[in-house]
């Protein structure tokens, strides 16, 4: 019955909600993704100045890759692969390019929207703006349950099943053992809070996708004759023209849009969760990074992942095993058995993180469900544990069954919240835009423009004062004049 359902939502619904409104956001903006595309390094360098108190919007960055490059990016890959052939990447490729636009406004919208916590620190995502834009707290509360059940504990069970078996499969490591030490750790970094998870993160997720870049270009250059035949063979077989893969164009769009979801997770709703605990100085400056994540994401690691398996000459039409197993022996194939242990310690690094931020997710909709409950929080970090000790020994297809239709249902939530506050999106955006046209560098939100909006005037006060740097104009030039 799971696999039905799955099969309804993820292989039908799915599609229309990511592609069509992701295509609906990107028409109506004028292509934001594009208009912005160059000016998203000029934030980026802007994001590396530190927020006293507050996370800096590098680490939002940051943490917010830390959940998006995880198993999805190796094993997701590699099941998208194997079951939709290389056509499957092309409609990742293509996910991923619609996506930037939902991300964009999900997550401008989720910093427009944050609050202020007891602590002095932001919070935000999508519960936040379905309370205070569409004013429906019940709508908030589904979604905020949503996100702690498939982040918070389903995904969790996943990313600890993909690194322990990967260990198993390249150094024989007992699942039990490494499980635990897996929860060990990852207990320590919880205690810390959101601070100390950041600051993992901050050291981290530079490291691996680094390190995982890095060796993907010694792939190519050593198959570097290969490579544009490979392309042309995505993209032939993306639209049923190449003769070995052409029975699987279905597939391979299904996978495509499935697995780039879950790799990249652009319309989730997941990503403005971290992206509106950062401290900046307009909402769309942290929309326009989030967006540029999703290009880190899909176009650069997921594509390394397609590269490694496609260029080892491992992958065959036909090819079945395990999406893990099949990085690992496609890059041994090129680079001999050390790709192997690679793989398994790149992927363990990819997972530590991203349930570092699964964890942060789920943790955050409950204090937006239950508030600040210390003894329901603690009893959530201690359940989280032990689900990844659980996921770490245990086949979990049905947990995945079941994921996959959760995470389907948060797509919907979102997107439609989003569909009904792109009106507010996009006057955020103009505002943004008109400043920017004006000559500023970096532009101010002033709250008292948008006062018919349910902000919190903490985090987005009246008339603030314009940002040192931003103001391009001489000395001298009068507000009438301006």
């Amino acid at each position: 019955m799971l696999e039905v359902i799955n099969d309804f939502l993820s292989g039908k619904v799915l599609i229309v909600l990511i592609v069509g409104l992701g295509s609906y956001f990107t028409i109506r903006s004028r292509f934001v993704q594009f208009r912005h595309f160059f000016h998203m390094f000029a934030v980026f360098r802007d994001s590396l100045k530190s927020s006293a108190g507050q996370l800096s919007s590098f680490q939002a960055l940051m943490l917010s890759l830390a959940g998006r490059v995880g198993a999805g990016n190796i094993a997701g890959v590699g099941i998208a692969v194997t079951l939709g052939g290389p056509g499957a990447v092309f409609w990742m490729w293509v996910t991923a390019l619609v996506g930037m636009s939902s991300s964009f406004f999900e997550c401008s919208l989720g910093q427009l929207y944050k609050r202020c916590d007891s602590e002095g620190q932001f919070r935000g995502g999508p519960s936040f703006y379905i309370q205070h834009g569409l004013q429906k707290r019940w709508l908030g509360m589904i979604m905020a349950f949503l996100l702690l059940i498939t982040f918070g504990f389903a995904f969790n069970g996943l990313q600890a099943h993909a690194v322990t078996h990967s260990l198993n499969n390249a150094f024989g490591f007992d699942t039990t053992y490494t499980g635990l030490a897996l929860a060990v750790l990852l207990g320590l970094v919880f205690i810390g809070g959101i601070k100390r998870i950041a600051k993992v993160a901050d050291l981290l997720v530079p490291v691996k996708t680094l390190a995982y870049i890095g060796v993907t270009l010694y792939v190519i250059v050593l198959q570097f004759d290969h490579v544009p035949g490979m392309l042309m063979t995505i993209v032939k077989s993306a639209f049923g023209l190449d003769q070995a893969f052409g029975g699987l164009i279905g597939s391979a769009i299904v996978m495509g849009v499935k697995r780039g979801v879950f790799a990249n997770e652009a319309g989730l709703g997941s990503a403005p969760n971290v992206a509106a605990v950062a401290s900046v100085e307009h909402p769309v400056s942290q929309g326009v990074i989030q967006a540029f994540s999703v290009f880190l994401d899909t176009f650069v690691i997921c594509t390394c992942t397609a590269l490694l398996i496609l260029l080892s000459g491992f992958y065959t039409a036909g090819f079945e095993g395990d999406g893990i197993a099949l990085t690992q022996n496609s890059l041994a194939a090129v680079v001999g058995d050390w790709g192997r242990i690679f793989i398994s310690v790149a992927l363990s690094l990819f997972v530590f993180t991203s349930i570092l931020y699964n964890y942060y997710l789920g943790e955050s909709n409950l204090r937006f469900m239950i508030g600040e409950n210390r003894k329901v929080l603690i009893g959530y970090r201690a359940l989280v544990l032990v689900l990844i000790f659980w996921g770490a020994i245990e086949n979990l297809g049905t947990v995945f069954a079941f994921a996959d239709i959760t995470m389907t249902l948060l797509a919907f939530v979102n997107l439609i919240a989003l569909f009904l506050l792109f009106k507010v999106g996009m006057r955020i955006l103009r505002d943004y835009d008109d400043q920017r046209a004006a000559g500023i560098k970096t532009p101010v939100f002033d709250s008292s423009k948008f006062p018919d909006l349910d902000l919190d005037l903490k985090a987005w006060p009246a008339n603030p004062p314009a940002a040192p740097q931003a103001q391009t104009e001489p000395q001298g030039v009068t507000a009438a004049q301006r």
